[in-house]
């Protein structure tokens, strides 16, 4: 067992802020911009969070989107660890059966040694993409098999982490490095920490997984806002108590946008609305431009989609966007709110999280 503790998981809220803040980011990229463009944008962004008192920076996977460049989480973290000093960095999340648990134990042990005690794990069962592209990640097309098998590639993993395979099973030899396994050899001085796991989900199955084995757990309520609650019900009661944490710890993804001017994040938002429904119907794209969504020929049920996905979108100026983010985490009892502001610019997601941060009146570190 390693010697992690709630101090890993639990954040501490700043300023006026009900619960801590942190950072979901997909790495979008915009018409016009390239994917260099867009990692430049997270590493201001992770800057402009650690100095506003934000808790933690996650990368999500996703493959085979144009306009999100976040496929490769462990190599982004990396970048942002050279970048930062202080906020936890982490994967939200690392979807667990497209890699050998045995290859995230390694990419994340090396995460660990590089950004000592600020590194989070979350995982997730879902692919992050189509099915197409899962089974190419995979080499099969028995897309099924990798969900059905989560708790026991978690279990895997959870071994590899600790170094802690019984003897006689057929990995006890096999460790992960860096890892435990370099404090436990003759001269070694490695700590045995390593970093939290998390599970993530957009329904019941890793809320009820999270709860019995007593894990931090991570809701995607920016794109399954209709399961929040039931979902977090589902957790708490189904918690127990484990030597990572001794009560329930859950935070929501939310996407949220802040702007100057009310009418402006509608702009902002619309626009990405429309890449998000162009997504949907088989034609993924870069963000278009707000100038691009005003223009486009809207059906009805287009524009039924966007209305009700923006619905879900927090979004107005900071203090709208403050008002909006309160009644959600009354609503949903959340220990902390992870924001993602997907827009086409750069310079407007950074604002919106500089604009949120003010009317929470944030700390500048």
């Amino acid at each position: 067992m390693t010697d992690r503790t709630d101090d890993d998981i639990r954040g501490t809220a700043h300023g006026g802020a009900p619960v801590p803040l942190s950072v979901l980011d997909l790495v979008t990229v915009g018409a016009g911009y390239t994917a260099s463009d867009a990692l430049a944008t997270s590493a201001r962004i992770a800057r402009l969070a650690e100095s506003r008192g934000f808790h933690r920076y996650w990368v999500a996977e996703h493959h085979s989107m144009p306009g999100v460049a976040s496929s490769s989480p462990a190599v982004i973290l990396a970048y942002l660890a050279a970048q930062t000093g202080r906020i936890r960095l982490g994967s939200g999340g690392v979807m667990l059966p497209n890699h050998a648990p045995l290859v995230i134990a390694e990419q994340f042990g090396t995460l660990e040694a590089m950004a000592p005690g600020r590194v989070d794990l979350g995982l997730g069962r879902a692919p992050g993409t189509d099915g197409a592209t899962a089974a190419a990640l995979r080499r099969t097309d028995r897309l099924n098999e990798g969900a059905d098998d989560f708790p026991q590639q978690l279990s895997e993993l959870l071994r590899f982490l600790d170094d802690d395979f019984p003897d006689g099973h057929p990995y006890a030899r096999i460790h992960a490095v860096p890892g435990p396994v370099q404090g436990s050899a003759a001269g070694g001085v490695q700590s045995a920490h390593r970093p939290p796991v998390w599970l993530l989900g957009s329904s019941g199955f890793s809320a009820q997984l999270a709860g019995a084995l007593g894990l931090p757990f991570a809701f995607a309520h920016h794109f399954s806002a209709r399961n929040t609650v039931p979902a977090l019900d589902l957790y708490r009661e189904s918690f127990r108590p484990s030597a990572v944490l001794d009560a329930p710890y859950a935070l929501i993804g939310v996407a949220a946008l802040a702007a100057d001017e009310e009418s402006e994040a509608r702009r902002q938002v619309r626009a990405a609305a429309l890449n998000m429904l162009r997504l949907r119907t088989g034609r993924p794209g870069l963000v278009p431009t707000p100038e691009e969504a005003e223009a486009h020929p809207w059906t009805a049920a287009e524009t039924e989609f966007v209305d009700s996905w923006n619905a879900n979108v927090v979004h107005g100026t900071g203090e709208q966007v403050r008002a909006g983010l309160d009644a959600l985490r009354e609503r949903t009892g959340a220990d902390e709110l992870m924001l993602t502001a997907n827009a086409h610019g750069p310079d407007v997601r950074l604002r919106s999280y500089e604009l949120i941060a003010d009317a929470y009146n944030l700390p500048v570190l």
